[in-house]
């Protein structure tokens, strides 16, 4: 089971990596409305992670099976682009690679804080 601030952390920390990162991420604005827009958009991105992502992972589970588990980062690649489409003023990803090298980071991200067991509630 997935916990709350699991899945917000790891949605922050991996929006702010491919902030830092990635050079197609851009958030206009000053310190103080960059922190501001991650923040929301980490939150919005980690209740995905933790509401929709499990059942569309039940959902999903032969091309998850087919594609060896990597049907994860396409599934984050995909509530990226649609934190993309709801934070349009405030975020710009341009092109396929942003939003690719933003799910990557995202999904390691997520799968290293699973493996340090900040991620459960047990």
């Amino acid at each position: 089971m997935k916990s709350f601030w699991g899945c917000l952390l790891a949605a922050w920390l991996g929006l702010i990596l491919a902030f830092l990162l990635i050079p197609g991420i851009q958030i206009p604005g000053n310190l103080y409305q960059i922190i501001k827009t991650i923040a929301l958009a980490g939150s919005l991105l980690g209740l995905f992670n933790l509401i929709l992502a499990p059942l569309l992972k039940i959902v999903a589970f032969p091309l998850r099976w087919l594609t060896l588990g990597l049907f994860g980062l396409i599934l984050e690649m995909a509530f990226l682009e649609i934190i993309d489409i709801i934070f349009t003023p405030e975020i710009t990803m341009v092109g396929f690679w942003p939003i690719f090298w933003t799910g990557l980071l995202v999904w390691v991200t997520t799968s290293i804080l699973a493996r340090k067991k900040i991620w459960s509630n047990d």
